[in-house]
């Protein structure tokens, strides 16, 4: 990814502001998506063909998962190795994802399409914050 690509994305060519826009970002729709799971487990589940026990414990994970990253973002220099464990649990999440659709879960059209979906959003800001994290350490 380019320096101007991930700078046109963050609206800044700042590497730092850039780092913080991508983790506020994420901490902001991991988190939403997080207390929808929790909140709404059962319609949620029924509409994707995924068990409310389920959605109930990733809920739980990517809503404190999404606070924990948001309180990352908003320290003024995110430390390297704790921005790089976001890109890695980040990475891992959208793999288990598509991992868990094709061999455990049988989810409706809608959970057919929201799965992979999620799983590549947060493939997204992996990628974007590596990049940030990447121009950020550059000279």
């Amino acid at each position: 990814m380019t320096a101007t690509l991930i700078a046109g994305i963050a609206r800044t060519t700042d590497p730092r502001a850039m780092l913080r826009r991508f983790l506020a970002l994420d901490a902001v729709v991991t988190g939403v998506n997080g207390i929808a799971y929790l909140a709404a487990a059962g319609p949620l589940g029924r509409l994707l063909g995924v068990d409310e026990s389920v959605l109930l414990i990733v809920g739980a994970f990517i809503a404190v998962y999404g606070a924990a990253v948001g309180l990352l973002a908003a320290r003024p220099r995110p430390a390297a190795l704790a921005v790089k464990a976001v890109v890695d649990v980040n990475l891992v999440y959208a793999v288990l994802s598509l991992f868990a659709l094709a061999l455990w879960l049988d989810p409706t059209v809608a959970g057919a399409v929201w799965i992979p979906l999620q799983a590549a959003v947060v493939a997204g800001f992996a990628l974007l914050q590596f990049a940030a994290l990447g121009a950020r350490t550059r000279p």
